[in-house]
């Protein structure tokens, strides 16, 4: 048997050499396709494990509390929410005059930080870390918003809030001055049982019954002293107040237009501030330039022999110019919102000359004369009674120190006796109890007479009382 040469004869067909060994024939089956189930079923598996393994680095672990607040296997955001929504829900029962009365953490604006005890929570017990698994329960602080609270409680025991009045300072136009009404204390709600209160309730999940709200005095925002404080900052604006040239008040204002120039207001702090109308203070300014400008005019002044001056027979005055005004009105409303009412004008100084008079007065014993001297010179002389050898008139340089119209002059004669000399006119002391007066029991001029002072005729001494200046020069000699 010779093998077919490949085409199809519908017969068996041997295998190798064997005739005997055949098999039918038929189509190949075709070949098994291998199947990878292992695959299908592991990849949502650990797809699952995956997400599991993430999720345990996002959550807090179970068993884990805040405040009572179970926060195991939530994230930090949620964990946040959960505390505060619990804390809001949390109820106390406070007594009122007509029963206990429901408030609920919310109604108390009461708050904690959970945002920090939440990242706390998941800080020190993530899900990952399973030793820190069911921790004990942390606790959280509670903290009531005053005003939520107080509005709350206003509802629930009324009497116990008096509404304290603020120190006000007003200007008294009968004074010319600000003046304070002090402050009046209230009373509110002592907010600190009422705040353990809603710790307990809110840690414990109970409901405390029967709180007892006590009342607190409240003060005042704006405080007595801190209203004197303004006020005497105010009456110094008033007392000093003005446009100034250099330290010369040169146009005072007056207490009351200066008063009119301000506002006070006090906020919510109790702090009063002062404001001033730029407007009315302009209305002052177009007439400064006739009250400030002014021309040059030298003085006279009469001094020592060292220059000081001792009186100033005519003032200096320095030649004046105003500058620009445009400013000037904001510029001193922000000067008195500062408590400062002395504002300084631009102005332009030329300054005066002021001539200094030398005087100086000198008694010669021996002629029994006063001469009357003016830059070294002897402008005037006449004849006078000095002391008795025995009371005499003291030699010696002296200053005038003090000058007397009109006086009893007392003393002791050489006798022993007393004396009284009424009315002794235009006395000028330099030396104790010696000065020179005017005489009106002798005129026995040139001889010496009195008992130390130096005496003349009474419009002599009159003259002299007017010329000679306190501190001025004398020289008494032989």
């Amino acid at each position: 048997m010779t093998q077919d040469s490949g085409q199809d004869s519908g017969r068996p067909t041997p295998v190798g050499d064997d005739p005997d060994v055949v098999y039918a024939w038929a189509p190949a089956e075709p070949g098994k396709r291998k199947r990878h189930l292992g695959w299908w079923i592991a990849t949502p598996v650990a797809a699952a494990l995956v997400a599991v393994g993430a999720a345990s680095l996002l959550l807090i672990a179970p068993g884990t509390a805040v405040a009572g607040v179970s926060v195991g296997g939530m994230t930090a955001g949620a964990a946040a929410q959960a505390i505060q929504e619990q804390l809001a829900r949390t109820t106390i029962e406070v007594a009122g005059p007509n029963g206990n009365v429901s408030l609920t953490g919310a109604d108390l604006g009461a708050t904690v930080d959970a945002e920090a005890l939440a990242a706390a929570a998941y800080s020190t017990h993530p899900m990952w870390k399973v030793d820190a698994w069911f921790s004990e329960a942390k606790d959280a602080e509670v903290v009531l918003n005053p005003a939520t609270a107080e509005t709350a409680l206003r509802t629930v025991a009324p009497s116990l809030f008096v509404d304290p009045h603020n120190a006000t300072v007003t200007y008294d136009a009968h004074s010319s001055r600000y003046v304070v009404t002090p402050a009046v204390p209230g009373r509110s709600a002592d907010l600190s049982t009422v705040t353990a209160a809603v710790q307990q309730a809110f840690v414990t999940r109970t409901r405390p019954q029967g709180v007892l709200v006590k009342g607190v005095v409240v003060q005042a925002a704006t405080t007595t002293d801190a209203a004197e404080q303004t006020a005497k900052t105010l009456n110094k604006v008033l007392a000093t107040g003005g446009f100034y040239v250099g330290s010369e008040r040169t146009v005072p204002v007056p207490r009351a237009t200066m008063a009119s120039w301000l506002t006070l207001t006090t906020n919510v702090d109790g702090k009063i501030s002062i404001a001033a109308d730029a407007a009315k203070i302009q209305a002052l300014v177009p007439g400064l330039k006739a009250r400030i400008d002014q021309k040059v005019a030298d003085g006279i002044a009469i001094a020592d022999s060292g220059g000081a001056i001792l009186r100033v027979e005519k003032p200096t005055q320095d030649a004046r110019t105003l500058g620009d005004t445009s400013h000037v009105a904001a510029a001193f409303a922000a000067q008195l919102a500062k408590g400062d009412g002395a504002y300084e004008l631009p102005v332009a100084v030329v300054k005066g000359k002021t001539t200094k008079i030398v005087r100086q007065l000198e008694v010669d014993l021996s002629e029994q004369r006063l001469y009357l001297r003016q830059d070294g010179k002897v402008v005037d002389s006449w004849l006078i009674s000095s002391g008795h050898d025995i009371t005499p008139t003291y030699t010696g340089h002296y200053r005038v120190y003090v000058h007397l119209p009109l006086q009893t002059m007392r003393g002791l004669n050489v006798d022993g006796t007393k004396y009284a000399t009424p009315d002794v006119p235009w006395i000028m002391y330099f030396n104790g109890g010696e000065g020179f007066h005017g005489v009106y029991w002798h005129n026995n001029w040139g001889h010496k007479m009195s008992h130390g002072c130096v005496g003349m005729p009474i419009p002599l001494a009159k003259y002299l009382y007017d010329w000679s200046p306190d501190n001025i020069e004398v020289w008494v000699h032989d």
